[in-house]
């Protein structure tokens, strides 16, 4: 179009904000594989569903960030990509960062059971229970992305699939359909947690000023919180498109520049609190990690043969 004007990185803009993402999705996803080496050197931490929930976050927040930085690398390194593996990025992508602010309102939910109905935790919250939650989440997440698949392959050609595209949502699936789809199920499905979050903090708040023993129910609090900022973090990407229509008049120059800050902050800097909820907070997987990755050293004495 006459009317849209390109801007584009200059190389070494372009090299230093690849450095930086690539390196801070290597630094998340190594702190996050200690935490998943260290739920499974415990056989503890299987039968609990606090950390089931936990570990499945992690490994959907790793799946994520290798996905969203392929896709950053992708724009620079390659603009076109077939069209059918750009489809399979995208899906895995969206079904991901969906699972998040789902996985995020079952562990509020599963605070709020152990705080306010400590009795009947051990029989709501099993593991067994928690898998079968899981495989809905994967589901509830999945849902969308099967409806953007079955409605391109009803209005789009097979000749598509074997073309050359820019790797976005909106080029893998251009029906108006899918972003009508899309901004409907964000809106519910963060409207849903939300309140799942809220009503669950305060119940937590009202448990623990009645509480004799205050500590766990603060701490559930905080928990409460933490994931409430993190799903703040999370949602800024929904208002992605209002911040480009208000800022780019603004500064049109510096456009590459927003993204670049708004995908940081959206997509990146939010999985840095995953380890910081339950891998620096709880004491349990703190000590575990400790004795995993520092004691469970073997030491070969060689002794020289006589």
């Amino acid at each position: 179009m006459n009317s849209t004007v390109w801007i584009v990185d200059s190389y070494e803009e372009a090299l230093v904000k690849n450095i930086v993402i690539v390196s801070l999705g290597l630094i998340i996803n190594f702190i996050n594989g200690m935490l998943v080496l260290t739920f499974f050197s415990n056989p503890m931490f299987s039968r609990d569903s606090r950390y089931i929930l936990y570990i499945h976050l992690v490994i959907n927040d790793m799946l994520m960030i290798c996905i969203s930085v392929t896709l950053y690398v992708l724009t620079y390194v390659s603009p076109l990509v077939n069209a059918s593996l750009c489809c399979v990025l995208v899906v895995l992508g969206s079904t991901t960062f969906m699972i998040t602010p789902l996985n995020l309102a079952g562990m509020a939910v599963e605070r709020f059971i152990a705080i306010c109905k400590p009795l009947h935790h051990a029989q709501i919250c099993t593991p067994q229970r928690t898998h079968i939650f899981i495989c809905l989440l994967w589901v509830m997440g999945a849902i969308g992305s099967i409806a953007d698949i079955i409605i391109s392959i009803l209005t789009q050609p097979l000749s598509f699939y074997r073309s050359l595209i820019p790797c976005y949502p909106n080029y893998a699936f251009p029906s108006k359909a899918h972003k009508d789809r899309t901004t409907a199920s964000q809106v519910i499905c963060m409207s849903l947690v939300w309140i799942i979050l809220i009503y669950t903090y305060c119940r937590v708040l009202f448990t623990a000023r009645k509480a004799v023993s205050k500590g766990s129910a603060n701490k559930a609090q905080g928990t409460i919180l933490l994931h409430g900022v993190q799903l703040l973090l999370c949602m800024l990407s929904y208002i992605t498109p209002f911040l480009f229509t208000i800022t780019t008049p603004f500064f049109r120059l510096h456009q590459t520049k927003i993204t670049f800050c708004v995908y940081l902050f959206t997509n990146i800097l939010p999985r840095l609190l995953s380890p910081l909820i339950y891998g620096v907070r709880d004491q349990k997987f703190v000590k575990q990690m400790k004795e995993y990755f520092t004691f469970n050293i073997i030491i070969v004495k060689i002794v020289p043969s006589k």
